[in-house]
């Protein structure tokens, strides 16, 4: 049986979404697609990403690990630097994980603890 489901977006629900905002700024562009006071929205690739408040999220990701952001480059020696000298916290620096041959990962944690991984495209 066929579905008819296409992923749309991430939304990343924060305490101060206005520092998160100001982050992903630096990581994805200035250019926002869409915006208003606490929230904003880009295109990566296909999809959204989005963040704003969430009257439920407090303080820094307790299970950042749960959910893994991954923003895919052919530029990944590049885009490590790059991201790093923004002041992103490193979790892992590029590795090539046994059952992903070919594939090169790096981790970050962006300011409310989530993680987000650069990768090269899956071969």
């Amino acid at each position: 049986m066929e579905h008819s489901l296409n992923f749309n977006s991430m939304i990343i629900g924060s305490q101060n979404p206005k520092k998160l905002i100001a982050f992903y700024k630096k990581v994805l562009g200035e250019k926002v697609e869409w915006g208003e006071e606490e929230w904003a929205g880009w295109q990566v690739g296909s999809g959204h990403l989005i963040i704003g408040p969430h009257d439920k999220v407090r303080g820094k990701s307790m299970e950042p690990e749960r959910i893994l952001l991954n923003f895919e480059t052919k530029n990944l020696k590049e885009e490590f630097a790059r991201i790093k000298a923004l002041g992103a916290k490193v979790v892992a620096e590029p590795y090539r994980p046994e059952q992903e041959q070919g594939m090169t990962i790096a981790t970050f944690a962006d300011p409310d603890g989530n993680y987000f991984q650069l990768m090269t495209p899956m071969v």
